[in-house]
């Protein structure tokens, strides 16, 4: 950190890339467009991808200065055709880490596989508790004392990669699934670019399907 600070001009000249992938509203993007000004985030987002026109995710990069780019996954006949086509944009931006945020889309095996080990979600509960949808609403009715979120590197398996990080909250007896939600987003707004951080500082690296944190096994996922 301190030889960071000592040159600003070399640090600047290493950045490395993101891409980030939405379809909606971006509140985790801009976590990472806030998080980017830091001097010790070691990334620059290079492009936001939408498979969705008209979110306001595409308004946030565009804001941000970022090009912001709709591929419209409706006019793709098949998963593979679309994924083709989002790997063509993709590339054009020579990423180190790609951000899944809010990115509605099931990923084709070929598609995970080729971007394995920099490829990173974010789901809204504590895995491999619930994954997939209303999780809010699983965790509630399930009576479930603390809820919250994961960040994971992708693999062929839903929800189901290799655990890097959560963050957590109690439950409180007069939750809602939207005022859980909101207590989430902000744990998700927090983790997701300290975990981001971790990965392009060289911290956090995927090999064979385990997590490394500092060249050794990651025993337990890091807490927030």
């Amino acid at each position: 950190m301190n030889s960071s600070e000592s040159k600003p001009e070399s640090v600047t000249s290493q950045k490395k890339n993101i891409v980030v992938l939405i379809s909606g509203s971006g509140s985790n993007l801009q976590a990472f467009i806030e998080a980017q000004k830091n001097s010790g985030f070691n990334g620059s987002i290079k492009a936001v991808i939408s498979n969705k026109e008209d979110v306001y995710g595409l308004e946030r990069a565009k804001q941000a200065n970022i090009p912001a780019i709709c591929i419209p996954h409706k006019e793709y006949s098949t998963r593979e055709r679309f994924d083709l086509a989002l790997a063509n944009a993709i590339n054009q931006y020579s990423p180190d880490l790609i951000i899944l945020a809010g990115f509605m889309r099931i990923l084709t095996p070929d598609f995970v596989k080729n971007y394995k080990g920099k490829l990173l979600n974010i789901h809204p509960s504590l895995l491999p508790k619930y994954p997939g949808l209303h999780t809010h609403r699983k965790a509630i009715e399930n009576g479930d004392k603390l809820h919250g979120t994961t960040v994971h590197f992708v693999t062929e398996e839903l929800d189901g990669g290799p655990l890097v990080g959560q963050g957590s909250t109690v439950i409180q007896a007069n939750d809602s699934e939207e005022s859980l939600n909101k207590r989430i987003q902000t744990l998700e707004h927090k983790l997701y670019p300290y975990i981001a951080k971790l990965f392009l500082s060289g911290a956090i690296s995927l090999n064979e399907d385990v997590v490394y944190f500092e060249n050794k096994q990651l025993e337990q996922v890091i807490s927030i």
